[in-house]
């Protein structure tokens, strides 16, 4: 998963087709349980672009976008917020599939 370099790059991320950002930070057990099946769900839905932002590298933008738990997820398509997942609970990968599959086409 590429990971976000700039509050410039996210602004520009967001304005692409289909987008997730997936809020994480290294000292998150929750954050850790997901990696290893993350790979798997990238694969499963190539029509996103999924990007790391790391939440302590990036405290201000988690804010203005009310990300207070992790690991947590924000879909955009074309510049518009299609969805969110957000919460300080540990995710499934059946949840983040669920929540994937509920997007707005």
């Amino acid at each position: 998963m590429e990971k976000l370099q700039s509050v410039e790059q996210f602004q520009e991320l967001k304005k692409e087709e289909r987008t997730i950002f997936m809020f994480s930070a290294d000292w998150c057990g929750d954050c850790r349980f997901i990696e290893p099946f993350l790979p798997r769900i990238e694969a499963d839905y190539p029509e996103y672009n999924f990007i790391l932002v790391d939440r302590d590298e990036f405290i201000d933008l988690c804010s203005e976008l009310d990300i207070f738990g992790i690991p947590s997820f924000i879909a955009y398509h074309n510049g518009e917020e299609a969805g969110r997942f957000v919460s300080k609970d540990r995710k499934t990968q059946e949840e983040i599939e669920e929540f994937i599959n509920g997007l707005a086409n």
